[in-house]
């Protein structure tokens, strides 16, 4: 398991509290193993985490939609903050890096599940929020998940190509090594081109160019599902 250090400087946050850090990575399956009380793992997190991740993704929805009725915003955070893609989220960051496991969960791909990672990263949101409050959680949660609520809002979240291209690896190799590397970047700071590569344990399934490296990511990811490499 990697320093949870990096981790922190990934997501933009310092905890105050590292216990309460410790506890979001902690999974039941570690807890267990390791006879530690129930408050030991990261279950109750993940149960405020849920609640904040929707308040969080709701109001962003409520004020990009501001034409929207209550059903499509209901909608639509429903898919932004569905398994799949806060599991997406949780991998930007690679999460999963930094998971207490125990050994048999471990063995078995655990690190790379969408439901742990999920959980995990509903988890580490609680965490936030318990630690630095609700700003500090709404800037984490925007910064991971603007993109795919941005997706959502023009109704192309269906084109959210990247939790599309983990779960179709996912269904083969829960193992699977996804990793997003940006290439190449051009032009001027007001007007970058970014270009990524997408690939599976070390082999290259697609490239793609967008004005942002998330753009540039679900291109490569599409590049990819075209190319069914991962079969």
């Amino acid at each position: 398991m990697k320093d949870s250090a990096e981790l922190e400087r990934r997501l933009g946050y310092e905890f105050k509290n590292k216990e309460l850090l410790k506890t979001a990575l902690t999974h039941s399956s570690y807890a267990s193993e390791h006879k530690l009380t129930y408050e030991s793992n990261n279950e109750r997190l993940e149960f405020i985490g849920d609640a904040y991740v929707d308040a969080v993704v709701g109001t962003r929805l409520f004020e990009i939609m501001d034409k929207a009725h209550e059903g499509n915003l209901s909608k639509h955070r429903a898919e932004v903050v569905c398994e799949a893609s806060l599991a997406d989220a949780a991998e930007s960051i690679s999460l999963g890096d930094y998971l207490f496991l125990g050994r048999g969960e471990d063995a078995c791909g655990g690190r790379n599940k969408p439901s742990i990672l999920s959980d995990a990263f509903e988890a580490l949101l609680g965490a936030i929020f318990l630690d630095g409050g609700y700003e500090a959680v709404k800037e984490a949660s925007l910064m991971l998940l603007e993109d795919k609520i941005e997706l959502a809002a023009s109704g192309n979240l269906s084109r959210d190509f990247k939790s599309k291209l983990q779960e179709k690896i996912q269904e083969k190799d829960t193992n699977a090594g996804i990793e997003y590397k940006t290439v190449n970047e051009a032009g001027p700071d007001h007007d970058k081109t970014f270009t990524v590569e997408v690939s599976l344990n070390g082999r290259m399934l697609g490239k793609g160019t967008g004005s942002s490296k998330a753009r540039a990511e679900q291109s490569a990811a599409e590049d990819a599902l075209k190319n069914g490499l991962f079969k």
